[in-house]
């Protein structure tokens, strides 16, 4: 395997596990209303990223162990198709709605298990 290949396959998901962080953090701003107080406003901002902080840890160790990405952005995004799907909207509407949050998760635990897979080949 080139080098440059390496690098993507290497860097992809970690990138992409910042900027999907990233724009799970970005509902959180919904906190800010006329006339909340300054506690109301950090409380439901770290009641929101709750989820993101979580994701965030799990890159930390991500970073090293793949595995760890790979399987946990795997379950996240299972876990959350299955809130969304419990929560009363019809099936076909709740899995294709759930996807936006579902898919990125999907795709970065998979290509941490690429890496994974990658750095365990390569180590034979």
């Amino acid at each position: 395997m080139d080098k440059k290949s390496k690098g993507l396959i290497y860097w992809l998901p970690r990138i992409l596990s910042v900027l999907f962080i990233c724009f799970l953090m970005l509902f959180s701003l919904d906190v800010f209303e006329p006339g909340a107080s300054i506690t109301d406003i950090a409380i439901g901002l770290f009641m929101h990223n709750i989820p993101a902080l979580i994701l965030l840890v799990i890159t930390i160790i991500a970073w090293k162990h793949e595995i760890v990405g790979g399987v946990a952005f795997i379950l996240a995004g299972i876990l959350y198709m299955v809130f969304v799907v419990q929560g009363g909207i019809p099936l076909l509407m709740a899995l294709s709605w759930s996807l936006t949050i579902a898919g990125p998760a999907f795709l970065v635990g998979i290509l941490y298990l690429v890496g994974w897979f990658k750095k365990k080949k390569e180590l034979k």
